[in-house]
């Protein structure tokens, strides 16, 4: 399995092709749109989600609700390009810096910069267009289409909100995968902890009075993987690292911890490893899941438990960051377009959806996936095999 986007931030559309879905499976346009609708949702969204409708358009790949196995393209327009078509639009114009807005001033923080040094490019909003974190919209349907195949092998996945702001959600263990998601569907941040939830908000309601901006911690929860999916043979195999690879090619996330993470330095190895136990109806599990579901690269069989840290979105309304002007190489004080105080509820459905690709992606290499009838049973012939091992 693998997955291509396309389009810019303020382009006509954004599109993915999908290959490697196997044939006959069930997919509904409605399970992508809900995963497209729960991404523009949270306390601290821009303006942007008001004007974006974001619905998913699928012009290839399947027909009447079941896979061909051929390759799936889904397309997401973008209302907002009505305003934008002589910016953004493919003809030739004159150069007139006014009509094409021009940006030669590099913002902070973003891809500017580096972008027009390695492309050559004069006016960066030809990179800032792309690397906007728009293109997250399609990475959301693509991972949309992967949780669907997990789902009907018995996999769910969770994404949540554990810290905005330097407030930090209590640890529930207990909660049930779906008391996780109706907890979180239920919170304006994507918190499980109730009381933590006010302080969030009015962390994001100062940080926007103050015109800047803050960030924090998600995390995704998946129940249901087998033990052994990954590889201990090559580093380019470990599906714990892949994972990490995933999340951190997020816009803004800087760091991954999976199950203790960087506790684990503090810690001595008892209190770090988990104690391997078995019963006739489970077969092998683990008595803690400090490591997060992995040992060697590969599934243990116990929930996958992944974090990622968002930083602060560079854009600041009212505390603009010093940068040159490319051409003149004079300073000035950086420039402020449309821009969130806070997308860290967002990000948690963004993470949710990669980790979910990579998980799917990582089923269909290892088991038969040519029909997803066929992928069914090999996983239940699995599960069956690991429980009685």
């Amino acid at each position: 399995m693998r997955y291509l986007t396309a389009g810019e931030s303020h382009g006509k559309q954004l599109t993915t092709i999908i290959e490697g879905i196997p044939a006959r499976m069930p997919l509904l346009k409605e399970d992508i749109n809900d995963s497209l609708l729960r991404r523009q949702k949270g306390h601290g969204r821009g303006k942007r989600m008001q004007i974006e409708k974001d619905l998913v358009d699928i012009t290839s790949g399947v027909r009447h609700g079941s896979t061909l196995g051929s390759p799936i393209s889904l397309v997401v327009h973008n209302d907002d390009f009505k305003h934008w078509i002589d910016i953004m639009g493919e003809d030739p114009i004159e150069e007139d810096k006014e009509i094409r807005r021009v940006v030669s001033r590099p913002r902070p923080g973003h891809a500017d910069l580096n972008g027009a040094i390695k492309y050559g490019h004069r006016d960066m909003r030809n990179v800032l267009e792309r690397s906007s974190a728009r293109e997250t919209t399609v990475r959301v349907a693509a991972g949309a289409v992967a949780k669907t195949l997990l789902k009907q092998l018995g996999i769910e996945v969770c994404g949540y909100v554990k810290e905005i702001g330097g407030i930090r959600a209590t640890e529930i263990n207990s909660l049930s995968m779906d008391e996780r998601k109706t907890i979180s569907e239920a919170s304006p941040v994507r918190t499980l902890d109730k009381d933590a939830e006010k302080e969030m908000m009015d962390a994001i309601d100062q940080a926007k009075k103050e015109g800047d901006s803050i960030g924090g911690v998600t995390e995704v929860y998946v129940e249901g993987m087998p033990a052994g999916v990954g590889s201990y043979v090559h580093y380019d195999r470990k599906l714990d690292s892949k994972l990490a690879g995933a999340v951190m090619s997020i816009n803004a996330y800087k760091g991954v911890e999976i199950g203790l993470g960087f506790e684990t330095a503090r810690r001595n190895g008892s209190q770090v490893h988990d104690e391997i136990a078995w019963n006739e109806t489970d077969g092998y599990y683990r008595t803690t899941n400090r490591l997060g579901g992995f040992e060697g690269g590969m599934t243990t069989g116990m929930p996958i438990v992944i974090k990622g840290v968002m930083k602060p979105i560079p854009t600041l309304m009212l505390k603009p960051l010093q940068s040159v002007d490319i051409e003149t190489k004079e300073p000035f004080k950086a420039t402020v377009e449309r821009s969130d105080a806070c997308a860290v509820p967002a990000a948690a459905v963004v993470m949710e959806h990669v980790v979910a690709f990579e998980l799917a992606k990582a089923i269909t290499e290892q088991f038969p996936s040519d029909q997803f009838p066929a992928l069914q049973k090999a996983i239940a012939d699995y599960r069956e095999e690991i429980r009685c091992f």
